[in-house]
């Protein structure tokens, strides 16, 4: 089986399946994908692509990583000897004297073809040169929904649905194809009334949204022009300038941070590859401010290297992100809570990305141990059995506070996780010094994750002695 890309488009539960089709089947696949978690359950052996070369290595696509770095480190280095052996050769023969030189004719001509080799290796293509602008601070409450439902064509999409979207958020909703995720997105940025219910948003907000249709992209436009005539990024008396994120570019200069040549400029919209249609996407979102960001299926035909850039800028991002994804690997390394929609208007709100999601799902579902040995001949009934914790929990606390409970170690984990991460960030003692305006945004991110991590802690602790009590 040859299989390119299988996992766009699909849903999580579709991939699953298709997944475990595939590690029972006997048949022999060639696979290309971009999904990390696909890649990591099913590969035995990789081949990488990379400038026209092929390289393989016997063994799945978990080493992947570590392999190309290695390689592009020994070449790195081989490079480095080849520079400085051209510059050693190079003075030798400006130095030395005519008549040595016409002596070492060999030498002159090992130079020429060590330059000829210089300039034949080919250039490893960069990753896009992406970045957030981030826009004035929002509120501290972003979104809150009270009570939505909403159905279409009969069909239940959300019933009694509550949420309050905190600044900072990043927010995943799950679930199958069709089930009504985008709808309720819409929802939460007033874009669709709900049947029932309202949404109240807070202040200053400023909202970015990818589309998962690629509908922002008018296929028969030029890449120039889907970006001049962007009302939010055209630059008043110019034709050939763009406003990034408050600062003019030159349209051709902007197009290359994103890995497009300027032979593409002039191309229609309908002539790029689907990777190519998201970049452009994303080159029209990073180029306005916002401090709330709608990714709808963003990882749909992105390189794995472009994943890795998209991650690492939304972790720094400062604003609120609202996520559709079916790539469990981009979930687990973004999301702080997963909406899951399970169908007939239920969504139920988890504390982590996917695979905390998973591991929730299924300690509520495991069933109570149950004891079978039969009680002694003519003994007395055994009494009741105490009450369990999540039983005296349920008598005892409201449907929100139980909630709350069981959210909240998740989310004293990530926390404790993300102080990690800083302190790591700020053991570096030129970091001031180097980068100041990281440097405050870090010692300002650790005093406020601090302050959550306490306040976390302190109401778990509340909780638990309401559910005991």
């Amino acid at each position: 089986m040859l299989l390119d890309e299988p996992t766009n488009h699909l849903d999580i539960e579709a991939i699953a399946w298709l997944e475990a089709e595939l590690k029972q089947t006997r048949a022999a696949f060639v696979l290309i994908s971009h999904d990390r978690a696909f890649l990591k359950a099913l590969t035995r052996a990789t081949q990488w692509i990379d400038r026209g070369a092929v390289r393989r290595q016997e063994t799945g696509f978990d080493g992947f990583e570590a392999w190309r770095d290695k390689v592009w480190e020994d070449e790195d280095m081989a490079r480095h000897k080849l520079d400085r052996k051209i510059k050693s050769e190079g003075r030798w023969a400006v130095e030395g004297i005519s008549a040595r030189r016409k002596r070492n004719q060999g030498r002159v001509r090992a130079l020429q073809d060590l330059r000829a080799e210089r300039a034949g290796q080919i250039r490893r293509q960069g990753t896009a040169a992406m970045a957030l602008g981030e826009g004035p601070t929002s509120g501290k409450k972003v979104i809150e929904a009270f009570g939505l439902s909403k159905e279409y064509a009969g069909k239940r999409i959300v019933e009694g649905f509550d949420l309050t979207v905190m600044r900072g958020d990043r927010i995943a909703f799950v679930g199958p194809n069709g089930v009504g995720k985008t709808t309720l997105i819409k929802m939460l940025l007033g874009e669709v009334e709900p049947d029932e219910g309202r949404v109240k948003h807070g202040t200053n907000l400023e909202i970015a949204v990818f589309d998962q249709a690629r509908a922002r992209l008018d296929p028969e436009a030029t890449l120039w022009d889907s970006l001049t005539n962007d009302p939010l990024m055209a630059v008043s008396g110019s034709s050939d300038q763009v406003m990034v994120r408050g600062t003019p570019r030159h349209v051709i200069g902007y197009l290359k941070d994103f890995l497009f040549d300027e032979g593409q400029a002039r191309a229609p919209v309908k002539s790029l590859s689907g990777g190519e249609k998201a970049r452009l996407l994303l080159a029209r979102i990073m180029a306005q401010t916002a401090n709330v960001l709608v990714l709808d299926e963003p990882t749909n035909d992105l390189d794995i290297e472009t994943l890795d850039l998209l991650q690492d800028l939304l972790g720094d991002y400062d604003g609120t992100v609202l996520l559709v994804s079916h790539d469990r690997d981009f979930l687990d390394r973004v999301a702080s809570t997963t909406i899951a929609m399970e169908g007939d208007g239920k969504a139920v709100l988890y504390a982590g990305g996917w695979s905390d999601y998973q591991s929730q799902r299924a300690f509520n579902d495991a069933p109570e141990p149950v004891s079978h040995a039969p009680a002694p001949r003519g003994s007395a009934p055994a009494p009741s059995a105490p009450k369990s914790k999540a039983e005296a929990a349920k008598s005892s606390l409201s449907f929100t506070e139980k909630h709350r409970l069981e959210e909240l170690p998740g989310v004293i984990d990530r926390l404790g996780q993300e102080i990690a991460k800083l302190e790591q960030l700020l053991a570096d003692p030129e970091l001031f010094t180097r980068e100041p305006v990281k440097f405050r945004k870090a010692t300002e991110a650790m005093t406020e994750r601090q302050a959550a991590l306490e306040a976390a802690e302190t109401e778990w602790l509340e909780l638990e002695e309401k559910a005991g009590a």
